[in-house]
């Protein structure tokens, strides 16, 4: 329901920002829209941080219930020794001979010893087998959740724990419990003393409270149930944030790596973020240092500078930095130069003077949770304009960290009290690693697109390639059939302007009939080369005309009637000069056949043009004799049958013969008019094919053949 609210609100946002831009000229109050929208989702962002603040807050209020497992034993079982008698002196046994005071536990020494440096002895006094209590042959035990720095036990004055190093400097052991177990042989069964040794630094030499000297409640009881109470307590104080630590660690390398990669500079201040987070979370393993406390402290405090600047070079960074107040290079550098700075300070202000140390952590501490919340809140306006998804995920970071910070500074000042879990360490990774998660989320997504958008660029490329390659091959046929026309129009120039112009002069010249005859039926053959090699096209009606008139011209010079019939209608198809050629020389040849073999005396010939079938039709038909006998079944053996139908053939057409003795003869000529319309002439096969087509000239004009088909054959 929420969701679908904020969805609602979304969409809201989108149109009113749609209207306001299409009548910002008209009204000036629409550009305050959604300005108001925007208070308005800050406003509920800061609801859901309180929210979350809230939910915080409670559950540091019930963090000393999960020191305790499921299973914690009964109060008739347990012995809370919360009272002592405490004595300040550093001396090898409880000083019995020294005034001691009455202590409650806990006990912070920055109320009860405060700017007391060492060793304070605490003895508690117990009885070893109470009433209703284990029976005696049980192993017993003391259980000390805190005591800090390091706590050295002593049962009835014998020494049976200590815990570290108990001089200069000191183990720290603040932040983990002691299990001590009580011999049966040194217990009493009446009273027993046990007598604490706490080593530690007031909280002036320290910069966290969490470091300071002090002691909490020692409970006696049965070994099993004190070793429970110290499991759950280990697990939530220092394992869990060891493990967290680790896992932190981890994901710093990997933003790193990811930023490296992608080339992301909030990617690297974030894994230096998380590895900075490792670091502090390694003081749970690193107990014995040989390190003054003075040092090992300004160590601590001053890696929180460059954390902080890394949180919020990573909040600016991952924003976009679409501050208003950032958009110039030279303000931008002075957010470095303050930020980098801090680092500098910060160790120089805590080495003024080691009983300092508290008091300037404080103050540098409440500058970097100012310095966070600006950072968040410019976060949250700029993600507020955009409505993105991280508005909502800072919101919540937000609360978290408020209230983290905030449970924080009242601690370090005093106003509350943390004994058992501590929920810094447990609420800040769970923070890293949600924020970890969803920068995973986004490059996830980024990289799901950016696969799509490199497949449909593989794809995109290819199809770029293909069109490339087919344009490249269509412009190669295009300039070699430039250069081959090219070539045919000089060809053509070359025969019309030089033998042309001779067989011209024979033929008006020449005295002798015959000559004459076959020099003007060579340039009438040389004419129709040259129309075809200058790949002029033709209308075909123009065609139909030229073919009958010369047909009817050479029938009538034979005495042999033709009849002639034409589609009634106009044919306004083009048709190719290659086309155009050969069809006359098939007809030629045709005709030629029939005025020198057929003895016909009469001759029919027909055109039909069928435009649904894109092609056209000459039937030739004589009422000769027909094709003799002996080549009756061999009829492309004579006739130059063979040269019509292989013409025919190039034009992706037909050429059928039937006859029979004494019934004359049918030639059907079918060419498509795709051919006519598409087709370009072609050049000579080979030099060897044009010398013998040129022999094949000569033979024919040598032998007189009469014939204008310059490779037919004869009987």
């Amino acid at each position: 329901m929420f969701q679908r609210g904020w969805q609602t609100l979304i969409q809201r946002f989108r149109s009113t920002e749609i209207g306001g831009e299409d009548d910002a000229g008209e009204d000036a109050a629409a550009g305050s829209a959604p300005s108001g929208r925007l208070w308005l989702l800050l406003a509920m962002g800061l609801a859901f941080s309180l929210l979350v603040a809230w939910a915080m807050v409670t559950i540091n209020a019930e963090t000393p219930r999960l020191g305790r497992p499921a299973g914690s034993p009964s109060d008739d079982q347990m012995q809370g020794l919360q009272q002592a008698q405490a004595v300040a002196a550093d001396t090898p046994t409880f000083p019995g001979d020294q005034e001691a005071r009455a202590v409650n536990l806990p006990d912070d020494w920055s109320n009860s010893h405060p700017n007391y440096q060492g060793a304070v002895w605490y003895r508690f006094d117990f009885q070893a087998n109470p009433s209703n209590a284990v029976e005696d042959t049980s192993l017993i035990g003391a259980y000390i959740e805190r005591a800090c720095s390091t706590v050295e036990v002593h049962l009835n004055g014998h020494l049976v724990y200590r815990g570290g190093r108990m001089t200069e400097p000191y183990s720290r052991q603040c932040a983990q419990s002691h299990v001590v177990p009580l011999p049966t042989s040194l217990l009493k069964h009446g009273g027993n003393q046990l007598d604490l040794k706490v080593v530690g630094y007031p909280i002036k030499r320290v910069t966290a409270r969490q470091r300071a000297g002090g002691l909490a409640v020692v409970q006696v009881g049965p070994m099993e149930d004190i070793r429970a109470l110290h499991n759950s307590y280990a697990f939530w104080t220092s394992t869990l944030s060891q493990v967290l630590g680790g896992v932190l660690g981890v994901l710093g390398l990997f933003a790193l790596g990811l930023a490296w990669v992608r080339r992301l500079d909030y990617l690297v201040f974030f894994g230096l973020l998380t590895l900075g987070w490792s670091l502090i979370s390694g003081q749970f393993w690193l107990q014995d240092t040989p390190i003054d406390n003075t040092a090992m402290e300004v160590l601590l405090a001053m890696m929180f500078a460059p954390m902080t600047a890394f949180a919020i070079k990573f909040l600016l960074g991952y924003a976009g930095q679409g501050m208003r107040f950032l958009s110039r290079g030279k303000r931008r550098r002075q957010l470095n130069w303050a930020l980098w700075a801090q680092c500098f300070l910060l160790p120089l202000s805590l080495l003024v003077g080691p009983d300092r140390l508290f008091l300037i952590a404080r103050i540098w501490y409440v500058l970097f949770a100012l310095e966070i919340f600006a950072a968040i809140g410019c976060f949250l306006w700029v993600t507020g304009q955009g409505r993105r998804p991280e508005f909502w995920l800072m919101s919540g970071a937000l609360g978290a960290v408020a209230a983290v910070l905030g449970i924080e500074l009242s601690y370090q000042n005093g106003v509350v009290r943390l004994w058992g879990v501590h929920v810094t360490h447990l609420v800040m990774p769970l923070l890293y690693a949600a924020v970890a998660v969803r920068l995973i989320q986004v490059y996830a997504r980024a990289l799901k697109t950016a696969e799509g958008a490199r497949q449909q660029l593989e794809k995109r490329v290819q199809e770029i390639s293909a069109e490339i390659e087919r344009n490249f091959n269509q412009i190669a046929e295009l300039r070699v059939e430039q250069i081959a026309e090219k070539e045919r129009k000089r060809i053509a120039a070359d025969l019309h302007d030089d033998l042309g112009a001779k067989l011209l002069t024979i033929v008006h010249t020449s005295d002798n009939d015959r000559i004459s005859t076959l020099a003007r039926e060579a340039l009438e053959e040389m004419r129709l080369s040259v129309r075809g090699l200058t790949g002029r096209p033709m209308v075909l009606s123009d065609a139909l005309a030229d073919w009958r008139s010369e047909v009817v011209s050479r029938l009538g010079q034979a005495g042999i009637e033709c009849e002639w019939r034409n589609p009634n209608d106009t044919i306004e198809e083009p048709l190719s000069s290659r086309t155009y050629v050969q069809t006359t020389r098939i007809v030629r040849e045709a005709v030629s056949n029939i005025i020198k073999h057929s003895s016909a005396s009469h001759v029919i010939i027909q055109a039909d043009v069928h435009l649904d079938q894109h092609d056209f039709v000459l039937l030739i038909q004589d009422n000769g004799k027909g094709i003799p006998l002996e080549l009756d079944s061999r009829p492309d053996r004579g006739h130059g049958m063979t040269s019509m139908k292989h013409r025919a053939k190039q034009l992706n057409g037909q050429c059928l013969v039937e006859s029979g003795p004494g019934f004359g003869t049918v030639i059907r000529l079918t060419l498509p008019l795709e051919v006519a319309t598409m087709q370009a002439p072609k050049p000579a096969s080979s030099p060897a094919a044009a010398a013998v087509a040129a022999s094949m000239r000569g033979a024919a004009v040598a032998s007189g053949y009469s014939s204008i088909f310059p490779a037919s054959s004869q009987f």
